[in-house]
């Protein structure tokens, strides 16, 4: 218990986690609940099946399970940390909040190996722990194109970019997954674990050649076209067709006009079920095929077999050695063939082991053995490893590029987001955590 009691000064992001301390009465209760709570990401289709298997995962010991989705993640966790009623345990996707929490002493310690770039060993007071385990993971780098279907077919030679940066409070990550990739191939993995960690300056010609090769890339763009993708999920547009109000993708929203988008594996489940014919290499399915982004994206050829990737972590934030064990079992093969039996086709996670169970839906085979053996480096998502304010500074930033993408504007930002570094100290990771191969 004394771990909760410590008071002590929580980096930028977690400013209102220095009340934690209000935590050790409410969330340290002797008596232990036999009931777990998992708080986590997943509603919809998604949370269905993660319960599901959640349910089946019976430890023998008589203790339950329940899960509790939200959209919200990051807000309803540090307000369950406020009340002092924190969930047994929680699953983030950012390797930055999980550090702050980690060196705020709110998590329990894992007896389990390092396994990076998902779940590195972090230093803590002195101590090199692991703090979470890679539940699933994804696949950034890639492009989904359409399939030419007029006379002559084909496909398009020059890409008519698809961009839809709306997503609620966290608007302008689809941005800054480009900034990210192009850092990634232009400059390679060093460079980009450094940027990520805050060792290299926002205003370096690493970085800031990554923003206008981003608008190059773009093209000249009207207001009314700007103000669109401002404005359009990236799910893009709801299909009018369905039986129920869907998105049907940023490729399917005929108001955009385009014909490619770099976007992350999960996104398939927008195009699995539409009409059309199978994609090719990488699968696709709906006339949609899917290709590593270096394909397209401006670097030497050396860095072709490097992606940027996430993934979704557990980490104990109470209840113990059963609580432990739980995030444990989570990530154990058992927990796996049991989530994949329990997801639709196109929602059937990816996982960072060779021999774990794959998607079979178009492409999924092909994303699998990327993430477990056809890379030569897999590095995790930049913004996901910064400190949270950093990290918002980053989504705003992007925002505001894309509507002016002048070169004064470029510097403006690029300075705001140095001073915000400085602020944040660039995180608790070092640049040796953020790329590693695949572990196979």
């Amino acid at each position: 218990m004394t771990r909760r009691t410590r008071r002590r000064a929580v980096a930028s992001g977690l400013t209102a986690l220095a009340l934690v301390a209000a935590l050790t009465s409410g969330g340290c209760s002797a008596e232990r609940r036999d009931t777990l709570v998992v708080l986590g990401p997943w509603t919809g289709a998604e949370g269905i099946a993660f319960e599901a298997m959640l349910k089946r995962l019976d430890d023998g010991t008589g203790k339950t399970y329940a899960y509790r989705g939200t959209r919200s993640l990051r807000e309803t966790l540090v307000a369950q940390l406020q009340a002092g009623d924190p969930p047994d345990v929680a699953v983030l996707n950012s390797l930055g909040e999980l550090t702050e929490y980690a060196r705020a002493n709110l998590l329990e310690p894992l007896d389990t190996p390092g396994h990076p770039p998902w779940a590195p060993r972090i230093d803590v007071d002195g101590s090199h722990r692991t703090y979470w385990v890679p539940l699933k993971v994804d696949l950034k780098s890639l492009v989904w194109s359409k399939k030419e279907q007029g006379k002559g077919g084909g496909e398009e030679r020059v890409p008519r970019w698809c961009v839809g940066l709306a997503s609620q409070a966290t608007s302008g990550w689809p941005g800054t997954d480009w900034i990210e990739d192009l850092v990634l191939h232009r400059s390679g993995p060093d460079a980009y674990a450094r940027w990520a960690t805050g060792k290299l300056d926002w205003s370096s010609p690493e970085v800031r050649g990554a923003w206008t090769a981003w608008a190059r890339l773009l093209g000249e763009r009207s207001r009314k076209s700007v103000d669109l993708s401002l404005t359009t999920s990236y799910e893009g547009t709801e299909d009018p067709d369905a039986e129920r109000p869907r998105p049907r993708g940023l490729l399917n929203s005929p108001e955009l006009d385009c014909t490619h988008e770099h976007q992350s594996a999960f996104i398939r489940y927008l195009y699995a079920k539409a009409k059309g014919k199978e994609g090719a290499k990488g699968g696709g399915g709906g006339g949609v095929r899917v290709d590593p982004s270096a394909r397209f994206l401006p670097g030497p050829a050396g860095h072709d077999d490097t992606y940027e990737v996430a993934g979704d972590m557990a980490a104990a934030f109470r209840g113990g050695p059963a609580a432990r064990e739980l995030v444990e079992r989570l990530s154990s093969g058992e927990a796996r063939r049991l989530w994949h039996e329990e997801a639709e086709p196109e929602l059937r996670p990816f996982f960072p082991g060779a021999g774990d169970p794959r998607p079979t839906d178009p492409g999924g085979d092909e994303v699998a053995a990327i993430l477990t053996g056809g890379a030569k480096a897999l590095c995790f998502d930049a913004s996901d490893a910064m400190p949270p304010a950093l990290r918002d500074a980053f989504h705003r930033a992007v925002l505001r590029y894309f509507r002016d993408p002048s070169a004064a504007r470029l510097d403006t930002l690029l300075g705001q987001l140095d001073t915000a570094r400085a602020k944040t100290g660039g995180g608790g990771l070092t640049p040796d955590l953020l790329c590693a191969p695949p572990a196979g």
